[in-house]
């Protein structure tokens, strides 16, 4: 995986000490909540506080004419249609308005258009397809909001149109009875955050009149899954939403919950909002990236147990499948790196293959990113060379504006700082790659890199059962506000163990007379660049798990470097030695001197070689020699016939007599361009 800086959270320890005594909560967790950002007594009262005050629904705007035309389709018996999405959001949205409309009495249908034939978003030939099945009125969840045309399709049809989406809104507004989105201007909120699933909770809400904890006891779960997936803020209303979805989830849930929690093997042990990402939202995203989201709306809606057990057994068939199809883009695209390695020299990554799976490749690219550190966009060619990508990006690095330099080449593109998604002729493709990574080398001269944010850093003595229990008041976990990551530092390797089949392993660490035991997931023990006596530095999570009627601590690594790296160095090293090889003008610390081969031949013949990646090279040679001078020693040896690489590994080669290092072309040509004689 690519090297992250890692940044410890600052935190004033005085205000935390106040907090905890003023407030009577664990000096720990004051200090974890002050560093990050909430700090004064109201807003810490209110992220502990069990209760959440809810806004009106009616401080959206646009929902008394929403409730007011929704009103007179109920009692006029018109047809309603829900106009979903694929992804977790808006099919637990769909599902909420479908189950709710369902129970006052209207007759109603929905609609989730499909990722591969329909696109994103409202089309005009669904919006046909829904006209003809007599519908009199479209409420949208979680799309919409930038359906222009399509609005005016649909009234020139006879319908009439309700929005609800909580996407960015453009320059104008689709045409409708209402339009609700949290970010217009005219609310009269202070949160806007909330998921397309939120916005349709509020919504029903609003047409219900009635107790909001009533509707949560009714759709809370819904509301939590579709709000955990799709990654917005767990502050504010979103956090009680989850909070209180949670405790349905695990208590009293409705029957395709239930379901596809038995699927995924978890229908016993109490789910976190950890849980629900990694194992119920993948589960339901499966269905709309590799065929109909559907049968994920059929599962949540459904209200016969055997029925429901079938439709989870096939989302969960759906998800093994979408994991394969996963797999075999990956040993694609390490197939297509290993032909051509300057794909990832370059600033952003622009891979392209044959027939990929559009539902797939964004996890793809994903992939990538957190293998190079680097942005990255993954192609997929159809047969007929239309050809759809996906990118993701690192903070700091927005790949959307990046994207927007090329838009004369694209078909369509769209997306967000992070991530984004892009349509292109085939025979545009090299130059969309020669155009993207010139735009990127002029815009960001350094790259901005990967960031790994640690809490705080932890003694191995304060590891324990206790402390688990203290975290559980931050729950539930979600984007900006992720599960405590700690720092273990210079602790000392002890052991290596393989488990899970070898495909992961346990480590033992030690620091002062403590022992900790921690986990690193998919990783086997032959690959680990590590070996007992090595001083480490760790960034880990914590749990607890149940076993045999007690609970375990669970420690588990998020990443293991070697203690004492000098992150700024590396990162400034390697954008100098990249910015070298695309042709900029060099320094001179990219030149190996004769100390420097001395060095790493050394350490070479010491190992036997090296069967790790390049990166652990550099930081097992102590950073001694600079980025550039590694890689330009490396080539030269190769030259010289003193190594041959295997991938990143590195083969030591019998030889007789020394080799010439200066009089390899390497050197020559690195010596011209640095104008060095």
């Amino acid at each position: 995986m690519a090297h992250k800086k890692w940044i410890v959270a600052d935190a004033d320890k005085e205000k935390a000490s106040l907090l905890s005594e003023k407030l009577n909560i664990d000096p720990f967790i004051a200090f974890l909540l002050v560093s990050r950002g909430i700090d004064d007594e109201l807003s810490v009262s209110d992220f502990l506080s069990e209760s959440c005050a809810f806004t009106s629904p009616y401080s959206l705007a646009d929902m008394d004419k929403a409730v007011k035309r929704i009103n007179k389709a109920l009692d006029n018996n018109e047809k309603i249609c829900i106009y979903g999405d694929y992804d977790c959001d808006g099919v637990t949205a769909t599902a909420l308005l479908y189950t709710f409309f369902e129970s006052m009495g209207a007759d109603v249908t929905y609609f989730i258009p499909n990722r591969l034939t329909d696109g994103y978003g409202m089309n005009m030939s669904a919006i046909d397809k829904i006209k003809s099945l007599g519908t009199d009125l479209i409420v949208t969840v979680d799309n919409g909001i930038s359906a222009v045309k399509e609005a005016e399709h649909i009234y020139s049809l006879g319908m009439e149109l309700i929005v609800t989406d909580h996407h960015q809104i453009g320059d104008t507004l689709p045409k409708a009875c209402a339009v609700i989105n949290p970010h217009r201007d005219n609310n009269k909120i202070k949160f806007h955050d909330f998921a397309g699933v939120g916005v349709a909770f509020k919504l029903a809400c609003a047409v219900y009149d009635g107790d909001v904890a009533e509707m949560l006891e009714q759709y809370a779960d819904l509301v939590a899954i579709g709000t955990i997936g799709d990654i917005v803020p767990l502050k504010s209303e979103n956090r009680g939403l989850v909070r209180t979805g949670l405790k349905l989830i695990n208590s009293n849930s409705r029957i395709g919950v239930n379901a596809l929690r038995r699927a995924a093997g978890n229908d016993e042990n109490e789910l976190s909002s950890v849980d629900v990402a990694f194992q119920l939202c993948p589960r339901i995203n499966a269905a709309g990236r590799m065929d109909t989201a559907n049968i994920a709306v059929e599962l949540l809606i459904c209200d016969d147990y055997d029925e429901a057990r079938f439709k989870a057994e096939q989302l969960n068939l759906e998800n093994i499948h979408r994991h394969e199809i996963e797999t075999n883009i990956a040993e694609d695209i390490r197939e297509i790196i290993d032909k051509n390695p300057s794909l990832i020299e370059d600033r952003i990554i622009v891979i392209a293959g044959r027939n990929y799976h559009h539902g797939v490749i964004g996890i793809a690219a994903s992939n990538i990113v957190s293998v190079y550190g680097k942005p990255s966009i993954i192609i997929g060619i159809d047969d007929d060379g239309k050809c759809t990508g996906s990118a993701r990006s690192v903070d700091g690095f927005n790949i959307f504006e990046a994207i927007s330099s090329c838009s004369d080449i694209l078909t369509h593109f769209g997306g967000h700082p992070l991530a984004a998604g892009l349509g292109i002729d085939e025979n545009n493709i090299d130059l969309f790659r020669e155009r993207i990574n010139d735009y990127a080398r002029e815009k960001y001269p350094v790259m901005p890199p990967q960031i790994l944010r640690l809490d705080c850093k932890l003694s191995p003595f304060y590891l324990n059962i206790d402390l688990v229990d203290n975290l559980t008041s931050l729950e539930p976990y979600g984007a900006e506000n992720s599960q405590p990551v700690f720092g273990l530092f210079n602790v000392r390797l002890m052991s290596v163990t393989s488990i899970g089949d070898g495909k992961h392993i346990r480590i033992e660490v030690q620091k002062k007379g403590q022992n900790v035991k921690v986990v690193q997931f998919n990783i086997s023990a032959e690959d680990f660049p590590y070996k007992a006596g090595d001083m480490l530095d760790l960034a880990v999570k914590v749990s607890k798990n149940y076993f045999k009627g007690k609970y375990y601590l669970s420690v588990r690594s998020v990443d293991i470097r070697l203690n004492g790296i000098d992150d700024d160095k590396y990162f400034l090293q390697k954008s100098d030695y990249e910015l070298f090889k695309l042709g900029y003008n060099g320094k001179n610390n990219l030149l190996p001197r004769r100390e420097d081969f001395a060095l790493i031949y050394r350490f070479l013949k010491q190992n036997n070689g090296w069967k790790y990646s390049f990166d652990d090279l550099y930081f097992a040679l102590g950073q001694a020699v600079s980025y550039g001078q590694l890689s330009f020693a490396l080539d030269a040896f190769c030259e010289a016939g003193l190594i041959t690489f295997e991938g990143e590994s590195v083969i030591l080669n019998k030889t007789e007599g020394k080799a010439d290092l200066d009089n390899t072309n390497v050197m020559k040509t690195l010596k011209g361009r640095l104008s060095i004689e």
